[in-house]
């Protein structure tokens, strides 16, 4: 199961997702404190949905998530390039701070994934997520929701 965490005591607010977990193994090295967070368990399609920027997470109500269509389009390399910029400086806050983490590696070499990344490559406008692009090419792909 994977799982979706939320600011506590907002149901039926949207935009109040934290994280996303896809196992418990990753639900339990994410660098919080579980008790003060709705925590919601849901599918592994609707997961992917999500990592994948297919739909965005819109809010919840009791247990039960509301999902929204979601179109992902990098028109040009430097809208792209921004995107990726932000993944990599919360990826590098994150290394930096917690050098002994269980998930230090993967994360560590997702940056260097998106670093090594030739955007001259890619033909624009790109109208799937990044990390649609990779998984698409078969490549580790993680949504900026899993960073612990």
């Amino acid at each position: 199961m994977a799982y979706f965490i939320f600011t506590n005591n907002s149901d039926n607010v949207s935009g109040t997702t934290y994280r996303i977990a896809e196992n418990e193994s990753d639900l339990n090295n994410l660098n919080i404190t579980q008790s003060v967070y709705k925590i919601i368990e849901d599918s592994q399609s609707n997961f992917n949905l999500v990592k994948y920027g297919t739909k965005w997470i819109e809010k919840y109500i009791d247990n039960t998530i509301t999902y929204i269509d979601q179109n992902v389009s990098f028109n040009d390399k430097n809208k792209l390039q921004n995107g990726i910029n932000k993944f990599k400086q919360a990826i590098k806050e994150f290394t930096d701070n917690n050098p002994n983490h269980p998930l230090f590696d993967r994360w560590n070499n997702y940056y260097n994934q998106l670093n090594n990344l030739n955007l001259d490559s890619i033909s624009y406008p790109l109208n799937k997520s990044l990390e649609q692009y990779f998984n698409d090419l078969g490549q580790p792909s993680f949504n900026i929701l899993q960073l612990p």
